[in-house]
Formats: C-alpha cells, structure tokens, sequence
C-alpha cells in the first residue's frame, strides 16, 4: 500500500494492533492494580478473622490453577480466544460486584471463586494474541505491555485514595469497571486468524515441546522466588519501621521499574536472547533477595526494588520470546495459561513455605527466595530455552 508520497509502507503501518492491545493491557493490570493490594483489606473489613481471608484466598488460588489452563485450552480449540477472554473478564466483573454486597464468608468465598474463574486466562490469553499480532505486524510486546505495568500503578493509587474516602467496600466497584473495560476492549481486538486447530491431546503436545518443558522451570524458580516478598515484604518493612507510604512508594518503584525495561528494554531482549534474559533475572534475583533479608536500609532497598525489573521484567521477557517462537498458534493459549498455572502452583507452594519460615526466622527467609533463583542458574535448564 502506498503513502501520499508514494512510498510504500509496511503492512504493520497501516493496520498495525498495537494500540488496541495497549488498551486491553491497560485495563487488564488495572483490575490486577486494584485486586492485588485491596481485595485482602476488602474481605478483612467484612469481619473475616485473619484464617478466613487465608481460607478465601487459598481456594481462589486453587481454582485458577485449573480454570487457566482449561480456559486456554477452549480458545484453542474454538479458534475464537477475544470471546473466551471478554466472557471471563464479564464473569469476573460480576464476581467483583458480587464482593461489593456480600457481607458473610459464604458469599465472599463465592465471589473469590467465581473471580478466579473467570479472570485465571485473561491475561495469558492477552500475551498470545499479542504475542502472535507482534511478531505478524512487526511491533514491540515489550513496549505495548508496559501500558499495563503503567495501568498497575495507577489503578493501585486510585484504589488507595478512594478507599480511604468511601470504604473498602467501594474498591469492588472500581474494580467491576476496570473488568468491564477489558471486556470492551477486548471485543475492540482484530479476530484471531483462521488456523488449523488441534483436536485432542493440546496438553501433551505442548508438554512434548522441550523449551516449553525448560522454561517452566526456569519460571517456576525465578518468578517463584517473589513469593516471601509478595506476602510478606510489606510486614517486613513495617516491623522494621517504615510508614506506609515508603513502603507503598517502595512497591511502586519497582513497578516504574518494569515499565522502563519493558518500553526501552529491546535492545537488551535482542542482544542477550531468551537464554541469557533469563540468566540475567536469576542473578538479579539473587542479589534482591539478599539485599532484602540483608538489611531493611532505605537506600539499599530502593537498589533491591529496581532489580524488579529484571527479576520479574528480563523473565516475563524470556518467557514470552520462548513460547512465541517455540509454541504452534493452534496451541498458544494453551501454552500461555499452562505456563502461568506452572508459576502459580509453585508461587502457592513457596508462599505456603514462607508463612511459617517468617514466623520463625524474620528477613532471613529472602535467603530462601535467592536460593530458588540459585538454583535455576545451577541447574542451567536456561542455557538452551530457545532449543
């Protein structure tokens, strides 16, 4: 096609997604903004006892495990992942309004189970379709995610300033709109190409691939290894002293963090490849895991929460330039979701570990966080990811 000059432009100039992901990534992470640090203090205020909220949590999380994978899988095999993907978002936006008028532990459990059926394959199936539309219009996923990473942050903000004035009950709403939004933007998505689809057996035929089956360890251990700081990092601090706003300021430095790595972090995904992205994330993790059960010195905290973008960004990086060039588009939502069950499952089981390490032994149990990512560089399974 040609430009009013007469050039000739590139098709991914003309009829390029790129915008259209960038929203449904934006309203994804604002749901992820509000539901991560404000659905506890939501189900706490309703008068749960401390093992009730545990309770809730651990049953959403259970039910995800299953839900993502098998909601990955019908996409594949219907050919049709905007439908799959707008169905769960709307499911999870009524289970989001459904925490806004229980008031009991049966109803709040209902709605967190219902919450984690429906938005477990949201974001995975995200990550393929965008995934798939990056590499067939020539754009940046790194760039495009970060409008999400950017979402988080604003979401968590406006999540902490109206629950302050309304309530915690008023975050359920915030976060219906934020769901219903993703489902609108996700119907705005061009339609997945016309592919082959796979019968039967997608499961096994992604766990045969053997960079699929390496780079669910890799992630296993390194995105595992978050699992101490996401329960108990903001504990650690406050015992230590810090004010809620450092610590919330902490908690968003790390996120800015990601962002700049995911918009401007190409040239370092191209250089170094999926092998040494991930060996990158391992070393960082090492170092910000030491540095956190080390000391809680604020500047030295700062230096941990900028690893953040490797330890978490350089992998989810890995991943993604794995499963987009190892993954066959008839089973790539398959694999997305199965992946991120794989992480979930071991984030479960590590956060179960931490509880009562850090009962018994403080800031040390981050040494057993950069054990884990140790381990992934010993083991070495990321030295042939892309084979």
């Amino acid at each position: 096609m040609a430009g009013a000059s007469g050039r000739v432009l590139p098709p991914a100039a003309v009829t390029s997604s790129a915008p259209r992901f960038a929203l449904v990534f934006a309203a994804q992470f604002a749901a992820v903004g509000v539901t991560l640090p404000f659905i506890p203090p939501l189900l706490a205020s309703r008068g749960l006892t401390a093992a009730e909220v545990g309770t809730i949590l651990a049953a959403g999380a259970s039910v995800r495990l299953l839900s993502g994978p098998l909601g990955g899988r019908l996409a594949d095999a219907l050919g049709r992942p905007r439908m799959v993907m707008a169905a769960g978002a709307l499911l999870a936006a009524v289970a989001a309004g459904l925490y806004g008028i229980a008031t009991d532990f049966v109803g709040l459990l209902a709605a967190n189970l219902l919450f984690a059926l429906g938005f477990a394959s949201v974001v995975p199936l995200g990550d393929a379709m965008a995934l798939r539309a990056a590499r067939e219009e020539r754009w940046d996923y790194g760039r495009v995610r970060a409008a999400g990473s950017a979402a988080f942050i604003a979401a968590a903000g406006l999540s902490g300033w109206l629950a302050e004035r309304a309530g915690a009950g008023s975050i359920a709403w915030l976060l219906a709109a934020t769901l219903a939004a993703a489902a609108v933007a996700t119907l705005a998505l061009p339609p997945a190409p016309a592919i082959a689809r796979r019968g039967g057996g997608a499961f096994r035929a992604v766990l045969a691939l053997p960079a699929f089956r390496r780079l669910l360890l890799c992630s296993a251990l390194i995105q595992g290894s978050h699992a101490a700081y996401y329960a108990f990092g903001s504990i650690h601090w406050e015992a230590a002293g810090l004010s809620g706003t450092v610590i919330g300021l902490l908690w968003a430095w790390s996120v800015v963090a990601e962002v700049a790595l995911f918009a401007w972090g190409r040239p370092l995904a191209e250089r170094f490849g999926a092998p040494g992205l991930a060996a990158i994330a391992a070393a960082a993790a090492c170092l910000r895991w030491g540095l956190t059960a080390g000391t809680v010195w604020l500047p030295a905290l700062m230096v941990a929460q900028a690893l953040h973008a490797l330890t978490f960004g350089a992998m989810h990086l890995a991943a993604m330039r794995v499963l987009q060039a190892s993954v066959p588009p008839a089973v790539a939502g398959t694999a997305q979701t199965l992946h991120g069950a794989a992480v979930g499952a071991v984030m479960m089981l590590a956060t179960l570990a931490a509880g009562p390490a850090y009962a018994a032994m403080g800031g040390a149990v981050f040494w057993g966080m950069a054990a884990m990512a140790a381990l992934a560089l010993v083991l070495r399974p990321l030295a042939r990811l892309e084979t």
